[in-house]
């Protein structure tokens, strides 16, 4: 939810660090691209990719131009794939950093100039760190040290996840960053806060009354936020071998959909004013016990039909491995509107099927006659905001079904982005057209890093015993336990199968 008068963006030069990357070819240049198709940003502005590859400009335009064609772009006709040529032979560039070094950016800070006289740019740069962790601080102390935090026109920095593998380093970084960039100019990135859906919890919640109004602990019985995964890990193992469950998804994703879901109304759309709001309430949440955290790794089982191995079984992964690949946990939030409410989160991978959702089950009635005689059965009333793959929202209730005799049915009333919208994008987009119009809303501030990673990193230095579950199941028996131990249980609606 974007404040509503973004200022225009203007000719610049995107800059990105791990140019010949995957998420250079999958993601941003078919964004770039088709920023420049449909007239979004203006004519002129230049990209420049970054890497260590002995590439020149002509050899890396034709990289990019097989990237685009395989992404989709050019293939409406003859004139449409002459126009796709153009278009990266006039406005992509290319600069190795093979020489390494202070070397190597020292001749990165000679070229910008250069292919901004070129193209008749007046210094507006975007340096995007494609990049892994753990070249993010070395690539931004090159920068910095090349003289490239500040420019003639604006600077700004998009760094990706993840930001830190547990508190210190992540302190450590922003440090780093700070001393070379003002806060203003950085830009940590989630593609989960670029979401339609993600950003329409504030939406949801504070432009509907009789939804806000019920949005607290005299209403909310508990708060279930589920982020599935039917694959297993694919050919990320080298990644997640020293990842897991709770660096990959827990301490940025499933996070950042909780601080939406349970922040207090912000004073305005300005963008301090909503992230403000996000930290106060990460900052408000009980320290995590042992009883409340639960670890999982899937072993060999099925999902649609197919039988799939166990995480140790997979490509490089370590037969001995004790890599959580599922993590659920019960969280306290010690203010006044969510006092003695649990929030459940949970992820992990090879689950039945793939579903980020947010399940609210509302308390019971306080006068609960219809429970008293063995004809009425009662389901909670329940609002499910479907986050993906199907996006949208169902809200539970009680129905009486006709005829003589009073007997109730639990119905679903249910709304779908697909039905009204159509097809809603990634989100990558919607993000880095953010970070060209200089609107930091969708972007994870410092201390929201931070006050995070203090949250998740007492489980790095305690971890809990990782139990086995079979793939196709919704993870370990004790996830179970930890809201039966409450009086609760997940929500299971949707999750039993998919692929």
């Amino acid at each position: 939810m974007a404040a509503p008068a973004s200022p225009p963006t203007t000719p610049h030069l995107f800059v990105v660090l791990g140019g010949t990357g995957d998420l250079m070819r999958r993601k941003l240049l078919p964004a770039l691209y088709h920023f420049h198709a449909r007239g979004d940003i203006p004519a002129g502005s230049g990209i420049l990719a970054v890497a260590r590859a002995p590439l020149d400009d002509a050899k890396f335009q034709q990289v990019a131009l097989d990237a685009l064609l395989a992404a989709g772009a050019g293939t409406d006709g003859a004139q449409d794939r002459a126009n796709l040529e153009q278009w990266c032979a006039r406005t992509i560039r290319f600069q190795s950093l093979a020489a390494g070094g202070s070397a190597g950016y020292a001749a990165l800070s000679a070229r910008i100039p250069q292919v901004e006289k070129e193209l008749g740019l007046a210094g507006d740069r975007l340096f995007y760190l494609a990049l892994p962790l753990q070249a993010f601080a070395s690539t931004i102390q090159g920068l910095g040290d090349a003289g490239l935090a500040h420019g003639p026109g604006w600077t700004r920095v998009v760094v990706e996840k993840p930001f830190g593998r547990d508190l210190a380093s992540a302190q450590q970084l922003n440090a780093l960053l700070h001393r070379y960039f003002e806060e203003q100019q950085v830009y940590r990135i989630d593609h989960y806060l670029g979401k339609e859906t993600v950003q329409n919890l504030l939406v949801l919640r504070f432009a509907n009354a009789f939804i806000e109004s019920d949005w607290n602990r005299e209403h909310v019985e508990d708060v279930q936020i589920t982020v599935a995964e039917s694959l297993g890990v694919e050919d990320r193992a080298g990644y997640y071998e020293s990842s897991g469950a709770l660096r990959d998804m827990v301490q940025n994703h499933t996070t950042q959909v909780l601080s939406l879901v349970a922040m207090e109304p912000p004073g305005s759309l300005d963008a301090d004013a909503i992230r403000n709001e996000k930290v106060k309430l990460l900052r408000s949440i009980a320290p995590l016990a042992p009883g409340d955290v639960v670890f999982g790794q899937y072993q060999a089982g099925g999902i649609g039909g197919q039988s799939v191995p166990g995480y140790r079984q997979e490509p490089g992964v370590s037969p001995t491995s004790d890599v959580e690949t599922f993590v659920a946990l019960r969280l306290r939030i010690a203010n006044w509107r969510w006092q003695g409410v649990p929030f459940y989160l949970r992820t992990g991978k090879r689950l039945p099927a793939k579903s980020t959702r947010v399940v609210v089950t509302f308390r019971a009635p306080p006068v609960a006659f219809f429970h008293r005689a063995a004809a009425y059965e009662m389901s909670p009333d329940r609002l499910t905001i479907l986050l993906q793959p199907d996006e949208g929202f169902e809200l539970c209730f009680e129905v009486k079904v006709p005829g003589r005799e009073m007997r109730t049915q639990t119905h679903r009333m249910s709304f779908r982005y697909s039905d009204v919208f159509g097809s809603l994008s990634d989100g990558y987009e919607m993000l880095l057209m953010d970070v060209l119009r200089g609107d930091p809303t969708h972007f994870v501030r410092a201390d929201e890093v931070e006050a995070s990673w203090t949250l998740y990193d007492p489980l790095l230095a305690n971890r809990p015993p990782v139990r086995p579950y079979a793939a196709g199941t919704m993870g370990p028996a004790e996830a179970d336990q930890l809201l039966e131990e409450m009086g609760h249980r997940w929500d299971e609606s949707g999750l039993s199968g998919g692929s």
